[in-house]
């Protein structure tokens, strides 16, 4: 994620491509939409970002057996929080589910992956440091 503004609490701010075919995404959301697509420096796996109208709007990766496991391509979005350990220890007393427990991400900041009731997957995330 690249370096911007951090974003105010419960707000969303980063939406993210988890799929089986990177290349073939690349090339459909870029002639598609327009999007300008960057590697990142900051990931500690390939990752390309998204730019949409000049600003870093979310990011892409290849599934591997590590990152993505068995489950189908799908986007994630992510909701910024000032207290990501805080609030994944409520998540089950509301009658979520903690999926993805909390964890750093190297020089992008701190992220857990939540169900809701329902089961809609979704990720909170404080973001720190982040650099291009």
């Amino acid at each position: 994620m690249a370096e911007h503004n951090i974003p105010a609490n419960g707000t969303f701010c980063w939406n993210e491509l988890s799929t089986n075919n990177l290349e073939a995404a690349k090339h459909f959301y870029s002639e598609l939409l327009g999007w300008t697509l960057h590697q990142s420096a900051a990931a500690s796996m390939p990752y390309i970002e998204i730019e949409a109208s000049g600003q870093r709007i979310g990011g892409m990766y290849q599934q591997s057996p590590e990152c993505g496991g068995p489950v189908p391509p799908h986007w994630m979005a992510y909701i910024a929080v000032d207290d990501v350990d805080g609030l994944a220890a409520r998540v089950e007393s509301l009658g979520g589910k903690v999926c993805v427990p909390p964890m750093d991400i190297p020089n992008v900041g701190r992220f857990a992956v939540i169900n809701d009731p329902a089961g809609a997957a979704f990720s909170i995330i404080k973001l720190t440091g982040m650099h291009d």
